[in-house]
């Protein structure tokens, strides 16, 4: 069973994609194209021209795996008018699968403090405000 928190590394292939290939034809992109060995503990990721539909190629050690998903409705949020193949984190890889955009604009900043004390006292003074 592949669990995709295992694998260390997951590239998307930017563009468009014919989806009609197979193992062989993916793998071809990815070695002539991007002179990238598929030979590896890496997921990578095609999209089609309406992004409904995705395809991931990944060599677990001893073969390779060709997993496809189709959307019934809406369309995944994936870089179709670049070109090339990047990196992306495993968090960006669940807000593809789950239909966010990998670029999100915004989120929670993470606050770190020296001492504890001080983050008690933050929190005290902040309950005294409201």
């Amino acid at each position: 069973m592949i669990r995709f928190d295992d694998i260390p590394k997951v590239y998307i292939v930017k563009g468009v994609t014919d989806l009609r290939k197979g193992i062989d034809g993916y793998t071809s992109i990815i070695q002539e194209l991007y002179q990238t060995s598929t030979f590896q503990d890496v997921l990578f990721i095609f999209c089609n021209r309406h992004r409904n539909k995705i395809k991931c190629l990944y060599w677990d050690g001893n073969g390779f795996w060709l997993l496809y998903k189709r959307l019934e409705k809406g369309h995944f949020q994936f870089p179709v008018r670049e070109d090339g193949m990047t990196t992306i984190t495993k968090q960006q890889l669940r807000w593809l699968l789950e239909g966010l955009k990998m670029e999100q604009k915004k989120t929670f900043e993470t606050k770190t403090y020296k001492y504890a004390q001080n983050a008690l006292y933050i929190a005290f003074y902040a309950r005294l405000c409201y």
